[in-house]
């Protein structure tokens, strides 16, 4: 059940949570995920492989999200509260959404369920989720542009 009301303990976690993000080897790898932007399944299987270079940084990123979402998703945090300040795991998930269905057959059943449950089930995650999309379309479209 979702906390009907934030309070001061969800700000504390909230800025706890945005500490960890600004951890220097975090923010190197979300920047290495900021500019991952998969054009087919097979590009993603070959980042999720464990040697590859960018894999470990995929992997932090992607759960420290699926972390931060699971409190949002079991009540820990109020999730608009939570979800207007760190949108930033949603543009993660809209870039793997595509093949997610594959990525869990293929991978893991419970891949990135937390985030698509903030994407799904939050008024805030759902506004914000197709504004991304929006924006992913555009840069797809520079990319073959070029």
């Amino acid at each position: 059940m979702s906390k009907q009301q934030a309070d001061h303990h969800d700000a504390d976690l909230m800025l706890k949570c945005y500490d960890l993000r600004r951890e220097d080897l975090m923010r190197k790898s979300r920047d290495l995920v900021g500019k991952f932007f998969p054009k087919n399944y097979e590009e993603l299987v070959v980042l999720m492989n464990p040697e590859n270079p960018m894999n470990p940084a995929f992997r932090q990123v992607t759960s420290y999200w699926e972390m931060v979402y699971g409190m949002v998703k079991h009540g820990v945090v109020h999730p608009e509260f939570f979800v207007e300040s760190n949108a930033e795991g949603l543009f993660v998930y809209a870039k793997i959404e595509p093949y997610l269905e594959q990525i869990r057959k293929d991978f893991s059943p419970f891949a990135l369920q937390n985030a698509e449950w903030v994407a799904k089930n939050t008024n805030t995650g759902k506004a914000f989720l197709e504004r991304i999309k929006v924006y992913i379309q555009k840069i797809a479209e520079a990319a073959a542009a070029k």
